[in-house]
């Protein structure tokens, strides 16, 4: 289950190339040996049954990964972007005692207690599919990755992933979007991340296709790769794609050989969509899952999109819109959005009272996030619980307010926080970041919303133009900070 089928697909077709990056190109024969290899020597270097892996994406993050799980090891993959404290805290809260990196990156670990291994040293050691002991076979209830959350509202959480989470979704995602062996996947977010974990690596390998691994995003380097590589299949936020659709040179012809961009980890402003369709002929096709959920909740597909949705439930997951107490509202009403099926987590690591309160007694976790259902079961996000601005005792969604403000020619991004208000409870403040060469003034982008038929309490109190947000190392724009500014 879930690291089998790198090993058939090494016996089936032992010379189709598997990976593409940075450092050269893999078969899968290849790909499996250095996987055993690792194992065997996983195996050896500690008892802790969790090991750490800090790893840029490629065939070595590829290999170290399988190589761990047929060791019998729960995979730790660390956020080398994050900052020291969250790092230490991954660390200590996983309990791992042993990491695998690479030159690069040891840095980030000096100084911990860990005994850090030097990948590009231990690949030298055994290879081939049948190095090492007994492969071990998990049950669907084990525990496969421990996976950090990135933080967007406090240190990470650990959330516990078994391996029947994972292959559950990654059968699901191949299921819905129609993934296919012949397709060539582009892998630009980075392992550690759910988003590039389950669909940019677990998925391709599964199906046996060839990925192609960037170690670091870059909008000309990744047209420079779907153009080389002749790429259908790539998964990025929309910060990337925005960047892409600013390339001069880049042109509808670079997507000819795409099947499918999916967009996610965060909301797809339908500026940047239909600007997207309308440069290059190409759908981005949003999507929508979450750590917690082994990745995919739901998703558009080439065959079956409606704009401004996050598509339809991937096959096993249900989905319900309820109230404040749980209930199911009617359909097309927003409410929050609870997700239940063999995806979900099994809960988060050391923290029993936030399990407790994110799963139901029924099985549902509770996303945190609001939306509806129309009539052709696409979901739609319209916001995150904590987010809502209370004015005065009406609700102002900040996602709503922020599609308003980025229709503006004007503007490039917009960002929508909540301010205590002595007399209204809350008012609303929005940041937003100019497009090059432009200088809107917030009272002419409060009069645009008004235009635009905001209702009065949640066109912005205060509307500060600022170059760029408070971001995480993924590239999710803290609210948190931007409320404390607004504070100010």
């Amino acid at each position: 289950m879930l690291f089998e089928p790198l090993f058939e697909q090494a016996r089936r077709q032992p010379a189709e190339l598997a990976i593409i990056d940075d450092r050269g190109r893999y078969t899968y024969e290849q790909l499996a040996g250095m996987a055993a290899g690792l194992g065997s020597q996983f195996a050896t270097l500690t008892p802790n049954p969790r090991l750490g892996l800090l790893l840029p994406a490629g065939a070595g993050f590829v290999a170290s990964f399988y190589g761990a799980l047929s060791a019998g090891k729960t995979v730790v993959p660390l956020n080398y972007l994050l900052g020291d404290r969250e790092i230490a805290h991954c660390v200590a809260d996983s309990g791992i005692d042993t990491v695998v990196t690479a030159p690069p990156l040891a840095g980030r670990v000096a100084g911990t207690s860990l005994k850090v291994v030097d990948l590009t040293q231990i690949m030298q050691g055994p290879a081939g599919i049948a190095a090492g002991g007994p492969v071990p076979s998990p049950s669907a209830d084990d525990v496969a990755v421990l996976m950090y959350t990135s933080g967007t509202s406090g240190l990470p959480k650990g959330v516990l992933l078994s391996f029947g989470n994972l292959q559950s979704d990654v059968d699901a995602a191949i299921a819905h979007v129609q993934f296919e062996s012949r397709h060539k996947f582009l892998g630009i977010i980075p392992l550690f991340h759910a988003f590039g974990m389950t669909a940019m690596m677990l998925a391709p390998i599964q199906l046996g296709s060839s990925i192609v691994y960037l170690g670091r995003f870059s909008p000309v380097g990744t047209l420079k790769a779907i153009r080389e590589h002749g790429i259908s299949l790539m998964g990025g936020m929309p910060s990337m794609f925005g960047a892409m659709l600013r390339l001069k040179e880049a042109s509808a012809d670079d997507f000819k050989t795409i099947y499918a961009l999916i967009c996610g980890a965060e909301p797809l402003p339908s500026a940047l969509r239909e600007a997207f369709h309308a440069r290059f002929g190409i759908e981005l096709l949003e999507a929508y899952g979450m750590t917690e959920t082994s990745l995919a909740i739901a998703a558009n597909t080439p065959q079956k999109h409606k704009p401004g949705s996050v598509g339809t439930a991937i096959p096993g997951i249900e989905i319900s819109i309820v109230d404040e107490a749980g209930n199911p509202v009617p359909a097309g009403q927003e409410g929050e959005i609870w997700v239940r099926g063999p995806m979900v987590m099994k809960g988060y690591n050391n923290l029993p009272e936030e399990t407790a309160a994110a799963l139901t007694a029924n099985g549902y976790f509770k996303t945190g996030d609001l939306g509806r259902i129309d009539s052709e079961a696409f979901l739609f996000i319209t916001g995150r619980k904590k987010d809502l601005i209370i004015v005065a005792g009406e609700k102002a969604a900040p996602r709503e307010i922020e599609e308003t403000l980025m229709a503006h020619p004007a503007v490039a991004e917009a960002a929508v926080v909540g301010r205590k208000d002595a007399t209204r409870g809350e008012v609303v403040v929005a940041f937003v970041i100019p497009r090059p060469g432009e200088a809107p003034k917030p009272e002419e982008l409060r009069e645009f919303c008004r235009q635009k038929g905001l209702s009065q309490w949640k066109v912005p109190r205060e509307i500060r133009v600022v170059e760029d947000f408070p971001r995480s190392p993924t590239g999710k724009v803290l609210k948190r900070e931007l409320a404390l500014q607004a504070a100010t």
